[in-house]
């Protein structure tokens, strides 16, 4: 739980009454590597902080293709911002995941009882946003190898813990492009 106050702590304050309210309203849970945490189809109930490992959000295109859009890795949350709307992606783990689970009654709880807590989650939120459209707008602009080489400078802790099937599907290449890549690179 401290990583997750912590980080909530570089967004806003939280005394010591709060804290503990905030630590008595999350849940900690496992996930064993390749289980799905949410499937398409699903309405998300829960906004989660990954404490330990790695998960992929997916979804497959008109064509039956399974596609990797982002990975999220230890320190940050995992929420769907459409409220009430049944899912459209996956949330898979990719390795063996810890995390601190969040009920939306919770969150309304927290929202209720904490002065601030909202003005917290809304600059998490939007740091999240923004990181999202910054990735998105830079890959848009690269070739493969640039994308490659983008995605091992901003993540080398990253690279070697996710399978290369899925870190192609994120880059919009083949395995064997990837591959191709990766000797070019590494010589």
């Amino acid at each position: 739980m401290e990583a997750l106050i912590n980080y909530l702590l570089q967004f806003g304050h939280l005394n010591q009454q709060q804290i503990d309210l905030v630590k008595s309203k999350g849940v900690l849970k496992e996930l064993k590597k390749e289980e799905f945490y949410a499937k398409a189809g699903q309405i998300p109930r829960e906004i989660i902080f990954l404490t330990e490992g790695i998960f992929r959000i997916c979804y497959y295109n008109h064509q039956g293709d399974e596609i990797t859009k982002y990975f999220i890795d230890e320190n940050n949350f995992i929420a769907d911002i459409n409220q009430g709307i049944p899912s459209s992606e996956y949330a898979q783990a990719i390795t063996d995941c810890k995390f601190i689970v969040f009920s939306r009654d919770a969150m309304k709880e927290l929202s209720m009882t904490i002065i601030g807590w909202d003005e917290i989650v809304n600059k998490i939120t939007s740091k999240g946003l923004a990181e999202k459209v910054n990735k998105i707008s830079t890959m848009m602009a690269e070739d493969a190898t640039e994308r490659y080489l983008s995605f091992f400078g901003k993540f080398p802790g990253l690279a070697n813990r996710i399978p290369l099937s899925y870190l192609a599907s994120y880059l919009g290449i083949t395995q064997s492009s990837l591959s191709r890549i990766r000797k070019n690179i590494n010589g």
